[in-house]
């Protein structure tokens, strides 16, 4: 699926559109009467486009393109489908260039033969590529320039992500068709249920004609698109209107590059920023806070670090900062087989890799307790790890940059901890920033010190992390943190308590 853009730039305006459908979505699409009496119906073979780009609006500001095509190959029956996405926007100053590549081989009923991917993320790359055969998909996924084999079990037809808006096209589209069906999702390296439904047929001034209205979800997370005559996806909406996508042709669709060096906007810290009813002043000294977050319905966890409840207004956390635990005792908490499933490397965080392994032994050379070594590592971060705005999809783009964002030093803290045996995992959830005077979504992790879970933030530099980290979803593949979404753009924050004890 495409993100956003919107096609009548000259004559709505960019944020004009975004704000616009933000709320009043429905001002902007009509009944077009009854449709079509047949299906809208094709097959590969006799699909009336074999290209299409669009151009991608978020937030209000034009950032990218996607390219999509589909050519016959000279194997019969074989169709080869090409897809590549590019954007470039401002985070903290800083221009970030996100460039993602697709070549897909399917059948003539659209399901998944072969397949290779390249993301490319501030200078950070993540190769996938394998076949489908039989019951089974085999890939090979490269991060940090180095190959991780993956095999997945698939008990129905499988068909690539990159042709989730060919399924309703090659099946019939129809006024309350529903759809169920399996994709790759190689962004992810995960299965997944794709369900669809055709709710409407509609016209719009942001497409030219009629289209059939269709809802998508995925992983949790919804579309609507409305397919053209051709079967193309004319317009997109995703993120809750934030994200806009809509056909234009080439030369326009690549004028993101222009418009996106201009642009001085923080699109990502603008719509991510959670502001407080109050300030929290000195906000790595708090050792207690009780904040009551409204506009969302999912529940934080609640644990030995933060107490959420739900009450008919909000839901209710309070965080308090771990006071220094007992002496460790190896009988406390976790059992060994929980334990053991945080000592394990993973494609994000590569704790079995020669040269973190070795590094992470020098780091805590002649520390004795756990509660030692973690202090060892987070100093060696914040020493040698600078704290910069680059995205990366592993521990090992981090050990070779030596910088990046809070993920990052999430990534590599943990693959340095599980190296020299201390079980840890990766916590997503979000943290106050004086700078910007709010809440930031932020990365930090959790290490067993022999007695607990020990919250522990390498970015801020602290072994005992502040009680103003939020815990939203624990895991470090992107497959984990999807749920996130949940609270981007719709999570409001109010300060009820501050405590401050921490040095």
């Amino acid at each position: 699926m495409t993100f956003a853009a919107a096609r009548r730039f000259a004559a709505c305006g960019i944020s004009a559109i975004s704000l616009a459908l933000g709320g009043c979505a429905g001002l902007y699409f009509k009944d077009a009467g009854p449709p079509p009496a047949a299906p809208l119906q094709y097959t590969l073979r006799d699909l009336p486009f074999s290209e299409y780009w669009t151009g991608i609006v978020f937030n209000g500001e034009k950032i990218g393109f996607t390219h999509f095509s589909i050519r016959p190959m000279p194997e019969r029956g074989r169709y080869e489908i090409a897809s590549e996405a590019s954007f470039l926007l401002r985070f903290l100053g800083i221009q970030k260039q996100i460039k993602l590549t697709g070549r897909d081989v399917v059948a003539d009923d659209l399901t998944l033969v072969e397949f290779s991917y390249d993301y490319n993320i501030d200078g950070s790359a993540l190769k996938i590529s394998g076949r489908h055969e039989a019951n089974e998909l085999h890939a090979q996924i490269v991060a940090g320039g180095k190959p991780n084999p993956q095999r997945l079990k698939v008990s129905e037809k499988l068909y690539p992500s990159s042709a989730i808006m060919l399924y309703p096209v090659l099946h019939g589209i129809a006024l309350g068709r529903d759809y169920t069906f399996q994709v790759y999702n190689g962004q992810l390296q995960a299965l997944a249920e794709v369900t669809q439904r055709v709710q409407a047929y509609e016209k719009s001034e942001f497409f030219s004609g009629a289209a059939f209205k269709v809802e998508t979800s995925m992983h949790g997370q919804r579309a609507t698109t409305w397919i053209d005559e051709q079967g193309r996806p004319a317009f997109e909406l995703g993120a809750r209107g934030v994200m806009i996508s809509a056909l234009e042709d080439e030369a326009r669709a690549k004028r993101y590059l222009a418009l996106a060096s201009l642009n001085k906007k923080e699109g990502l810290i603008e719509y991510s920023l959670i502001r407080a009813d109050a300030p929290i002043t000195e906000p790595r000294r708090a050792a207690a806070v009780k904040l009551a977050l409204q506009g969302v319905d999912r529940m934080p966890p609640s644990d030995d670090w933060q107490r959420c409840e739900k009450t008919a207004q909000a839901i209710e956390c309070e965080i308090r900062a771990l006071v220094p635990a007992a002496a460790p005792d190896a009988a406390a908490g976790g059992a060994i087989a929980v334990l053991a499933k945080y000592l394990e490397p993973s494609i994000t965080v590569q704790s079995n890799d020669p040269s973190i392994r070795l590094t992470a032994k020098e780091i805590v050379s002649n520390a004795v307790t756990p509660a030692e070594k973690i202090a060892r590592i987070v100093d060696w971060l914040q020493k040698n790890v600078e704290r910069a705005p680059l995205d990366v999809f592993s521990a090992l783009d981090v050990w070779e940059k030596r910088k990046a964002e809070c993920q990052g030093h999430a990534y590599l803290y943990t693959a340095f901890a599980r190296a020299v045996g201390i079980p840890t995992r990766v916590w997503n959830g979000f943290v106050y920033s004086e700078q910007f005077d709010g809440f930031l979504y932020h990365s930090w992790a959790e290490s067993w010190d022999g007695a607990r879970w020990r919250p522990v933030d390498p970015t801020f530099g602290q072994v005992a992390a502040d009680a103003t980290h939020v815990k939203l979803i624990e895991g470090e593949a992107l497959a984990d943190l999807l749920p996130l979404l949940e609270w981007v753009g719709k999570t409001k924050i109010r300060v009820l308590a501050v405590e401050r004890q921490m040095p």
